[in-house]
């Protein structure tokens, strides 16, 4: 199946190249490079474009013969959405409105999107199914959800097969080494706590350290990165072969705390993190993890990577890695110099 990966010169999108490539697709990029970056694109060509460039895209699905998309291509940053929500909604709903009127000109007719348990907004319960109400609380997960809805209409109308994958906190780094998380502004855990053991940051910021959990620190559900894109593959099979249209989410059932994630980042690493504590952020709740039977149920899917120590030392092993290329490359100049 040759699959158009929009986004996939990003972080979740670039994984998923990769999986849909061993797995026997054929994975082709769309990526106008605003925040993904084209060294991770590998495994399929690369064309350099907007998605919300209606007649390009209906050129790209026309001359690689797409037969399904997978679709990452958005803005992800919560806060960022809060102070640009007319940017999130024409990044995230608006072009994705071109891309599905490209697919029905073409007759391409199957899409697995990007979604995420923002959608939720603050959940009445710690354990978040797909049954519990969606009620974001933030243009990101509001402008995901109209995106949902969309598909779910055209779903009706008898014009699109689709699939809804809502990630809880994506995490971790290529097994292999070939790619990992790098954003130009990190919001992320992980890679936050990382690169102040490496002394790349001066310290982590912990925001709040009283919320009602076992250490006083946020809990939430990591789902190594390599796993989700076994699950876009998975989910791609599964419309292939019938399977109904709906919402999924990706998580392991399982949470860790913000001071758990620092301490394997510690064990792992063998350096300490330095950190302060700063006020909660507004709208962060306690407790986030995925009850997530229905995608191991129907997508025959379970995470491998997701263990915390795997995913800290996945993304331990990348980070630091890049940290030696960048300390080399800086040598080597002032060699030359």
């Amino acid at each position: 199946m040759n699959v158009l990966v929009t986004g996939g010169a990003g972080y979740i999108g670039s994984h998923t190249a990769k999986a849909l490539a061993c797995r026997g697709f054929h994975p082709i990029v769309i990526d106008d490079l605003s925040t993904g970056h084209a060294r991770n694109v590998k495994w399929g060509p690369l064309v350099r474009a907007d998605i919300s460039d209606t007649s390009t895209v209906r050129r790209i699905l026309n001359e690689y013969s797409i037969e399904a998309v997978a679709h990452f291509a958005g803005s992800a940053l919560v806060g960022e959405s809060a102070a640009k929500p007319l940017r999130y909604f024409q990044n995230n709903v608006g072009a994705t409105l071109s891309l599905l009127d490209a697919m029905r000109e073409e007759g391409v007719t199957k899409i697995v999107f990007s979604s995420t348990c923002a959608t939720y907004g603050l959940p009445d319960h710690a354990l978040i199914t797909e049954d519990q109400p969606q009620k974001p609380i933030n243009p990101y997960g509001d402008s995901k959800l109209a995106v949902e809805r969309v598909l779910g209409w055209m779903g009706l109308a008898g014009q699109l097969r689709w699939l809804a994958l809502r990630y809880f906190n994506a995490a971790g780094a290529d097994p292999e080494g070939d790619l990992g998380e790098e954003h130009e502004h990190e919001t992320h855990l992980i890679p936050l706590a990382i690169g102040a053991a490496l002394g790349q940051r001066e310290r982590l910021k912990i925001f709040g350290k009283d919320y009602p959990t076992p250490d006083g620190t946020p809990i939430r559900d990591y789902i190594h990165v390599t796993d989700l894109a076994s699950a876009h593959v998975n989910a791609l099979q599964y419309i292939e072969h019938g399977g109904e249209s709906r919402a999924f989410n990706l998580g392991t059932g399982r949470g860790a705390s913000v001071l758990e994630v620092i301490r394997t980042v510690e064990t792992i690493g063998g350096c300490s993190v330095p950190t302060e504590v700063a006020p909660r952020r507004a709208g962060d709740p306690p407790i986030l993890v995925a009850g997530p039977e229905r995608a191991h149920q129907f997508l025959k899917w379970e995470p491998r990577y997701s263990t915390l120590e795997s995913i800290v030392e996945t993304a331990w092993r990348w980070h630091s890695g890049v940290q030696c290329q960048t300390d080399l490359q800086t040598s080597s100049s002032n060699i030359s110099a």
